[in-house]
């Protein structure tokens, strides 16, 4: 907890000196407002979390490759070579694989307790599965709330614009109400550009997720099944 904590803080920090640093190099940012380095923090927030997530689920092999380990347990478990089940699914990473395989571990006792080890193994994986989820859905909105707030900020600059020059009698020019306009217009466009992608994101790992789900569902339905099926000699 302490290490995954820290890991944030530290991550949260590199965000920001991020975000001030563009603020401070990057002319169309910096007209953009102080508002636009939370901004810039949110789209690098969510860009790490995308990454990292694209990479979990590439690494599970789903697809044609799952379909294979399918078939090979479905035939190690029909046979009753538990040694070659066993050995595919430490070979195999990922969540799938551990739910089969704490299944097999209580292949001994009575069904209900395999169904229980699969099912809490299945509960214990899941964390793992939705991790940082959560973090992508919040950060859409949070985006899209900040380009807000700059468009707000924006048009509130260039009202005191207004008024200080109709204050002072001199008449108000365009290029006077500029440094608001420019401000509000590019807090927007910058809010809905790391919103979209981020929803969009969000919504492609989530059914993800449910894949995987499903997936650790039907292997914990071929473990179960193998009862209810005539003995078969044992090869191993």
């Amino acid at each position: 907890m302490v290490t995954s904590m820290v890991r944030t803080v530290s991550f949260v920090a590199a965000a920001a000196v991020i975000g001030i640093l563009l603020y401070l190099q990057v002319d169309i940012i910096h007209r953009g407002g102080p508002v636009m380095i939370p901004i810039v923090m949110c789209s690098t927030f969510s860009l790490a979390v995308i990454i990292e997530r694209l990479y979990y689920f590439l690494s599970l092999h789903l697809g044609a490759d799952i379909e294979r380990f399918f078939r090979e347990l479905r035939d190690a478990v029909e046979e009753r070579r538990w040694k070659d089940a066993e050995a595919l699914c430490a070979s195999w990473r990922g969540p799938v694989a551990r739910v089969v395989l704490a299944g097999l571990s209580a292949r001994e006792g009575a069904p209900q307790e395999i169904d229980e080890a699969m099912e809490e193994t299945a509960h214990q994986e899941m964390p793992t599965v939705e991790r940082h989820l959560r973090w992508l859905s919040t950060l859409a909105q949070v985006s899209t709330l900040l380009g807000l707030l700059g468009t707000v900020t924006g048009l509130v600059r260039a009202f005191q614009v207004i008024q200080t020059k109709s204050a002072g009698g001199s008449p108000v020019s365009p290029g006077d109400l500029a440094g608001g306009v420019w401000e509000a217009l590019i807090t927007t466009v910058a809010g809905l550009t790391v919103a979209i992608p981020t929803i969009l994101a969000y919504s492609y790992l989530a059914s993800r997720v449910g894949e995987v789900q499903f997936q650790m569902e039907k292997a914990a339905a071929l473990v179960s099944r193998w009862r209810h099926r005539p003995e078969k000699p044992v090869h191993s």
